[in-house]
């Protein structure tokens, strides 16, 4: 199974694509879409759209595991990246991709066995999985991958979509 690992952002949005069979993963590509900061935000949105939209076209994965937001105190920026999150499920569906979310909680758990794990931690245990020489930059991009990761522990334990059906 080919996984595609959306962490959300309107300035980075971070990916990682792996390819799992039993309970073995092999990195595919991870990296980070970026939109320019001077751009208004409705640009912004539609660069991530067609960013990610290509690289579904060029890797195809069969599924789509995306993080789901959690902020606590910047209500501007959780609305900034909720609507860059929503471009991204969008680009996805549109391509009749089952999506899975992950809170962060459940990511650090699947990867670490620990949910309150640091940003170290997750990092470390991604490179030692996927046998990555260093950890992947920029941290968009390894947690990316993470979310992949997640996803490809999981999904043997029958969690279903939060999406099936294309648009």
């Amino acid at each position: 199974m080919r996984i595609l690992g959306i962490d959300p952002g309107y300035a980075i949005l971070g990916y990682g694509v792996v390819d799992m069979q039993a309970n073995h993963f092999t990195p595919v590509a991870y990296g980070a879409l970026t939109t320019q900061a001077n751009q208004e935000m409705p640009l912004r949105l539609g660069a991530l759209h067609q960013q990610l939209t290509e690289l579904i076209e060029l890797y195809k994965p069969q599924v789509v595991a995306i993080e789901e937001l959690f902020f606590n105190k910047n209500a501007k920026t959780a609305i900034m990246v909720a609507q860059a999150r929503g471009a991204a499920i969008v680009a996805c569906v549109s391509r009749g991709l089952p999506i899975f979310e992950y809170t962060p909680l459940q990511i650090k758990q699947a990867l670490v066995g620990y949910g309150r794990a640091d940003k170290n931690q997750v990092q470390q245990m991604t490179k030692y999985i996927l046998h990555l020489d260093e950890i992947p930059r920029p941290d968009d991009a390894a947690d990316g991958l993470a979310v992949a990761l997640c996803h490809g522990n999981f999904s043997g334990g029958g969690k279903k979509p939060t999406f099936r059906e294309g648009i």
